[in-house]
């Protein structure tokens, strides 16, 4: 049991509460998509230090589908460069459906390449040869995106494959009009494959995750695209990705986001989360119905909407260490080896839900062997939103249960009246006014019933 585990609950909440939605119908017209578990549900959220947090089917594996689209465009713009790309495919809303004929009266070019018109034309730009070909270079992107190898869904790309005369038809339109640098058939052939690959809600968050962190994977460190890159298929996803449903989508969820058929549908909150949901029930525009409603809600409780709440600056969490490197710390043998068992976590700044889950986190990794008591010095916060200060509360209460002991540095009463957090954490959290005293009675604590009354001392002046 963990601090960060709050974050885990509020997911497994979302599911609990979305789970028994049975609206909507699977993509049939895919005889293999038209097998898929109508009740799988997972949810997945990645965060911008590489921690990932899921609950339902999120480990369920399922093909991309349109998910593949955005990470093929940064493929393609990280080979061209924007403005070659921007000769072959636009970048406008075509207000229409997945698989209409958007092509520009005059130039012939797809609006987008969220489209499958543009998507088409996105993977014909991706160049192959005999010794790399095009779908490797493709397949090596995506699990680079991911932060691990990918595969095909030879079923699915089979059923694709036997039933995508629309797709065909409609590169042999583009094809009319110049637009299309490849042999058609060549040009589907690998769409469909890369509408085959395979990955979980987790790996779909890490892609999105990816994005949101200016194109590199939050996990491994590796840098797949550039920032630039990173924030054109960001800008194209928010304005396009969710077909003639872009703009209420941006409007009410206020995340860059991208669908697909087979139920999978990320979003990506920049410099804060990657997003991830698989549900296989569709609504008329093909997009999952428990994954939007659950995105949604994600966005409205977290305050991730990007209009209304900017990434903040800074750094949260000042420090991680043990009482014992601090200037305080006493130079006695037996006194520092106490101070050494005591966990020290310190943040600033005003807190919301990203700024919180470092907090949590942090408070999972301080400490020995991520034993013993912990201080949390909120001394610099300035603020705490209401729903940080509900995962703060989760988070100590989830320390207490599992045998930690917590002080909090908090002279401006950051968490609340003392009856309140003690409804909330379950326990009479001692506050103190300075750093120094919460470690004190951390240490006597550790040394235990002879070195420390067997209740905490009353806090000095200036402390709760």
């Amino acid at each position: 049991m963990t601090a960060s585990e709050a974050v885990t609950d509020a997911l497994r909440d979302l599911h609990a509460r979305y789970a028994g939605v049975r609206e909507g119908r699977r993509a049939d017209y895919i005889p293999e998509l038209a097998r898929s578990d109508p009740d799988a549900f997972g949810i997945a959220v990645v965060s911008m230090d590489g921690h990932c947090y899921s609950a339902g089917a999120a480990d369920t594996a399922f093909t991309l589908q349109s998910v593949s689209k955005p990470f093929v465009y940064a493929l393609a713009l990280s080979t061209h460069g924007l403005d070659e790309v921007g000769r072959w495919v636009g970048a406008e809303p075509s207000g229409e459906a997945f698989n209409a004929i958007s092509l520009e009266a005059r130039t012939g070019r797809p609006a987008n390449a969220m489209v499958n018109a543009g998507a088409i034309v996105t993977t014909a730009l991706v160049p192959g040869s005999p010794d790399l070909p095009a779908f490797s270079r493709i397949l090596t992107c995506l699990s680079r995106f991911a932060g691990r190898r990918l595969d095909v869904d030879e079923d699915v790309y089979g059923s694709e494959a036997e039933t995508g005369d629309r797709n065909r038809a409609l590169a042999y339109l583009i094809r009319s009009t110049g637009t299309l640098p490849l042999d058609p058939v060549a040009a589907v052939d690998t769409y469909f494959r890369q509408c085959s690959v395979r990955a979980t809600a987790v790996d779909l968050a890490m892609m999105a995750g990816t994005l949101a962190h200016g194109g590199v994977n939050p996990l491994t460190g590796e840098t797949v695209v550039s920032p630039e890159v990173a924030a054109q298929v960001l800008a194209v996803m928010a304005t396009c990705g969710m077909y003639n449903a872009s703009g209420d989508w941006l409007l009410r969820v206020g995340l860059p986001a991208k669908s697909g058929v087979s139920g999978g549908l990320i979003a990506a909150g920049p410099a804060r989360f990657g997003l991830a949901t698989y549900s296989p029930l569709l609504d008329a525009a093909g997009t999952s119905v428990r994954g939007q409603a659950a995105l949604g809600a994600l966005s409205e409780r977290l305050g991730l909407h990007l209009m209304r709440n900017p990434a903040l600056p800074g750094s949260t969490v000042t420090l991680v260490t043990t009482a014992d490197v601090l200037p305080s710390a006493p130079s006695g043998r037996r006194e520092r080896a106490l101070h050494e068992r005591v966990g020290v976590v310190a943040a600033q700044g005003a807190l919301d839900f990203t700024a919180v889950e470092r907090v949590l986190y942090a408070l999972d990794e301080s400490g020995p062997d991520r034993a013993g008591p912990v201080v949390l010095d909120l001394r610099e916060v300035t603020g705490v939103d209401p729903v940080a200060l509900a995962l703060l509360h989760a988070g100590l209460a989830r320390l207490a249960r599992d045998g930690r002991r917590a002080a909090v540095v908090d002279p401006g009463d950051r968490l609340g009246p003392p009856d309140v957090v003690r409804e909330r954490t379950g326990q009479d959290l001692p506050r103190f006014g300075s750093r120094e005293e919460a470690v004190e009675r951390c240490a006597q604590a550790v040394a235990g019933p002879v070195r420390a009354p067997t209740r905490w001392p009353r806090p000095t002046p200036g402390g709760r």
